[in-house]
């Protein structure tokens, strides 16, 4: 017959491992959500930067309604000026 006795060792052992887990877990979605962010905003920022480089080839409406979306500006004159310190 055999006989086991549980020690308190496996119980601290499984909690420790599980408290890791959940750690490298968060760590993990943390680093990830800071990288798609980071990654959204590259991406804005070629966004405004090609429209403005085509808007200084091409003076087309659609580009100012593109540029007016990205970039939270109104005025046509407001963004040429934007346009103008981008293309700089």
């Amino acid at each position: 017959m055999k006989f086991e006795l549980k020690t308190e060792k496996e119980n601290y052992s499984k909690s420790f491992l599980q408290f890791f887990g959940i750690f490298f877990f968060l760590t993990l979605i943390i680093i990830l959500s800071d990288v798609a962010l980071k990654l959204g905003i590259i991406s804005r920022n070629h966004k405004i930067e090609y429209n403005c480089r085509l808007l200084s080839v091409e003076k087309s409406k659609t580009y100012f309604k593109k540029l007016s979306r990205l970039s939270n500006l109104k005025s046509k004159q407001k963004i040429w000026k934007f346009c103008s310190e981008v293309n700089k």
